[in-house]
């Protein structure tokens, strides 16, 4: 898809994807996110997202909701590992409303008291909510197992104690040392002119004081693989299984991202879901997912089954993988699950609001966006010699960290 990018003074980056639809995708993106909190400040980077639509100089919590859904719009934010974004999906004549709001709750926010109060309140809730879903939080409790004593195993929530205890200072700190205007994307996806977005961009975001201090990741360590088990009321066993895998910068990312979907990832036809769910009929979901990072990425399996049937799943997940190992894809198989992964990329491209999330992202990690076509020809000059050996490194079931959430026996 065509695209350009033009730098601002201050560094932050427009870029322009045009399409011509009636409708239009806009995003900012921060390249900071949890990773980036201080130690005992777990969930401040989250706690910041909420607070942006909260109050600015010029806006009261109800202008900034009802700027964009008053005239149909669509408004939202999400806070990852590495990224904190907010996003939009508007009728074309209110991209000026759009980047105006972007431009006033991320660099205008007041971050009053009172309303600190109250979205601690919410977060204390959304933590709980989140909790008493099994499924959902057992991945942060193998994260934290995974990256145990970094900041990349942190809940992004947070915890109860640490968001009980934020200050304005602390957001106003963290805010000066992580939102880099060398690292902040502005892109829009609709039917404008390049110019136009240069004109419109240059309006809001010029004026954006120029904020790069020293940036520092620290890399994660590799710990040994880890077997945990934590009884808890409920009625199914969870189960993760994985460990650390490659970053976003590593070639060995297409053909691990290949094996992925193959062996568990989107779709009925994976080897696990074939596997596992449809030929034993032991597990409602069983997935693997790879999520590149930038300098270390996760690479995991999870299913939840009765208790009774745990044990069972497991041996099959292993079986499947010693399988994989010692029979690797012939070039019929390969091809297949190329065409398969291919074909699925290309149909994501339908959703406007995650393609342009996905390039402002790019963007970033890469300084660069890579055409669909580009994608295509990595994805179909994958070899069987590299699937291989992405099996034989990712795929060892010596290796693998495994973390469960077990029912209490009655």
């Amino acid at each position: 898809m065509e695209y350009n990018v033009h730098t601002l003074p201050n560094g932050i980056r427009l870029l322009h994807v045009p399409a011509a639809s009636a409708i239009s995708h806009a995003c900012i993106i921060v390249n900071t996110g949890s990773r980036d909190e201080p130690e005992g400040k777990a969930g401040l980077a989250h706690f910041i997202e909420h607070l942006i639509f909260k109050r600015t100089e010029k806006r009261s919590t109800n202008q900034i909701l009802n700027l964009l859904e008053s005239v149909g719009a669509d408004l939202n934010a999400y806070t990852t590992k590495e990224y904190t974004c907010v996003h939009a999906s508007f009728l074309n004549p209110y991209l000026d409303r759009t980047l105006d709001l972007f431009n006033d709750i991320l660099f205008h926010s007041t971050f009053p008291e009172e309303e600190m109060d109250k979205e601690k309140s919410v977060i204390l809730d959304e933590i709980s909510s989140y909790l008493d879903q099994p499924e959902e939080a057992i991945n942060d409790d193998f994260e934290d197992m995974l990256f145990a004593g970094h900041a990349l195993g942190n809940n992004i929530l947070g915890t109860a104690e640490s968001v009980q205890h934020f200050t304005r200072a602390d957001v106003i700190n963290f805010r000066k040392a992580n939102y880099r205007t060398n690292e902040i994307v502005v892109a829009v996806l609709g039917n404008y002119t390049l110019n136009h977005i240069v004109k419109k961009g240059s309006r809001y975001f010029a004026d954006v004081k120029e904020n790069n201090p020293e940036k520092e990741r620290i890399k994660p360590t590799i710990h040994p693989p880890s077997h945990t088990t934590i009884y808890k009321p409920i009625m199914q066993a969870h189960c993760i299984l994985g460990t650390q895998a490659y970053s976003t910068h590593q070639s060995q990312k297409v053909p691990l991202m290949l094996l992925n979907n193959y062996f568990g990832g989107n779709g009925m036809s994976s080897v696990l879901n074939l596997q596992i769910r449809e030929k034993y009929g032991i597990a409602y979901t069983i997935e693997s997912n790879f999520s590149p990072l930038s300098d270390t990425g996760i690479f995991s399996i999870y299913f939840g089954t009765d208790k009774e049937k745990q044990a069972k799943a497991l041996s099959l997940i292993f079986k499947e993988i010693k399988k994989l190992r010692d029979r690797p894809l012939n070039d019929l198989q390969l091809q297949k699950a190329k065409n398969k992964f291919i074909g699925q990329i290309a149909l994501g491209e339908e959703n406007r609001i995650g393609l342009i999330i996905s390039m402002a992202k790019s963007l970033i990690d890469h300084n660069k966006i890579d055409s669909l076509e580009t994608v295509f020809e990595k994805i179909n000059a994958v070899t069987t010699k590299q699937m291989i050996e992405v099996t034989h490194e990712i795929l060892n079931i010596d290796q693998l960290s495994i973390f469960t959430f077990c029912p209490i026996a009655e």
